[in-house]
């Protein structure tokens, strides 16, 4: 029964997309919600969060466990960081525990890569087990414009189950600061999650 009451891990990666406090916010909110979360994130997501950010993560997977765990104020067993070549890990198995994954900003590099089942690196390969055990998958591409091939690889996964969630905030609740409009977004994803909240006004509330 113990067992039972132990949430499923959530996997999420980050990629090398501009939006990367979309991901941060998104881990934060996540873990302090008790979720357990497996994570993942790529060379270029690194670059992206050194430029974007103030931060000065560590690289390997047990140090930026820490890192997250001890910022965020969370029980250090709620987080698991994968490195990027570990094929060994649960994402690469249909057979581990995870009920969703959430690739949070990702890139239409990644996106063309999990349209066309690559599996040339390990995001890529737990996205393919999400969608060949039909489990929901979730992507959140932060580009402008896209091009028709971006467009028909979004349709081609939406065909499949895939939730396409571009990051494109509202300002119907007039947002005031950077954090509100990454709240809007992290929220839509915590609803498409079925995780409790209360990040943002809901239309008609």
């Amino acid at each position: 029964m113990a067992e039972q009451s132990i949430p499923r891990p959530i996997i999420l990666a980050l990629t090398g997309a501009s939006g990367s406090a979309y991901g941060l916010r998104l881990l934060e909110c996540l873990l302090q919600a008790g979720q357990p979360v497996y994570l993942l994130i790529s060379k270029a997501a690194l670059l992206v969060l050194a430029t974007e950010t103030e931060l000065d993560i560590p690289a390997r997977p047990k140090e930026m466990a820490d890192f997250f765990t001890a910022r965020f104020g969370v029980a250090a067993e709620l987080l698991t960081v994968y490195s990027r070549e570990d094929w060994m890990s649960p994402v690469a198995s249909g057979s581990h525990r995870a009920r969703a994954m959430v690739v949070c900003p990702c890139t239409t590099g990644t996106l063309a890569g999990i349209a066309a089942g690559t599996s040339d690196n390990l995001i890529e390969r737990a996205a393919d087990v999400m969608l060949k055990e039909q489990r929901r998958l979730i992507l959140v591409p932060r580009e402008t414009p896209f091009s028709a091939i971006h467009l028909e690889n979004m349709l081609r996964l939406s065909r499949l189950g895939v939730t396409i969630l571009p990051a494109n905030p509202g300002f119907y609740h007039r947002p005031k600061t950077i954090a509100e409009i990454i709240d809007f977004i992290v929220a839509r994803i915590l609803d498409q999650l079925d995780i409790a909240h209360q990040l943002a006004p809901r239309w008609g509330e």
